[in-house]
């Protein structure tokens, strides 16, 4: 998926909400993520119910939240953080532990900007960090394409599908189609013969047009819709 620019977050360090009911995962994360200049942990939670409460205590500008938690998981703390006023700039970035989590796909439809698997690298998990902070979604290139085709393929509804797109103009289906592919705003404008700023503009678009809360949003509607299939 595209990357925002890191660079053009101005606010102060980046602040990250641990969530996982490990001690050892949130460990290792903390001092990986205490050694970087740009990004600080600023709070720990053992469970979903946990994470909604620091949230709204921290307002953290990303929460790494793992699935499957006590008391509540992390889909429906996504989902409460996501829909909290006052937290409405937070971003979640789901962590896994399988490639196959189906979790994963109602995850994204909650709310989150992305997924990663755990055993990605330290600079992996850091760049996810610093690109959702930025704005932008981060989905984990080698099982998005086989995780929501997967989970998605039973749940296209074609009733609603036309029916939603209608608001769109040709070109930003096309662009939603490529978005839903995993191409970036570069790739995007190369495959289309436009700039990477038109592109992006075509993107915003049809994330306005749709109600999509970021890229994330966009591949799930792709799919879903049939516009990009299986």
């Amino acid at each position: 998926m595209s990357a925002a620019d890191p660079s053009s977050r101005d606010r102060g360090p980046i602040k990250v909400l641990l969530a996982d009911d490990e001690r050892l995962v949130r460990s290792g994360f903390k001092v990986l993520i205490d050694v970087e200049d740009d990004i600080e942990v600023v709070g720990e939670a053992t469970n979903g119910a946990e994470a909604v409460e620091q949230a709204r205590a921290t307002r953290p500008d990303v929460v790494l939240m793992d699935i499957r938690m006590p008391k509540l998981d992390g889909i429906q703390a996504t989902e409460q953080i996501i829909k909290t006023h006052g937290l409405q700039h937070v971003r979640v970035l789901i962590l896994t532990t399988y490639e196959t989590d189906a979790y994963v796909f109602e995850a994204l439809q909650a709310g989150a900007s992305g997924f990663m698997l755990k055993d990605a690298g330290p600079a992996e998990l850091l760049h996810a960090i610093r690109v959702v902070a930025a704005g932008d979604a981060l989905l984990a290139p080698r099982i998005t394409r086989r995780l929501i085709g997967q989970f998605t393929s039973q749940r296209i509804a074609a009733q609603a599908a036309e029916d939603r797109l209608s608001v769109l103009t040709q070109r930003e289906r096309e662009v939603l189609a490529l978005v839903g592919q995993g191409l970036s705003n570069d790739e995007i404008g190369s495959e289309l013969c436009l700039s990477p700023a038109t592109a992006r503009t075509h993107v915003s678009h049809a994330m306005a047009k749709l109600g999509a809360r970021d890229r994330a949003q966009l591949v799930v509607i792709a799919y879903r819709t049939g516009l990009v299939t299986p």
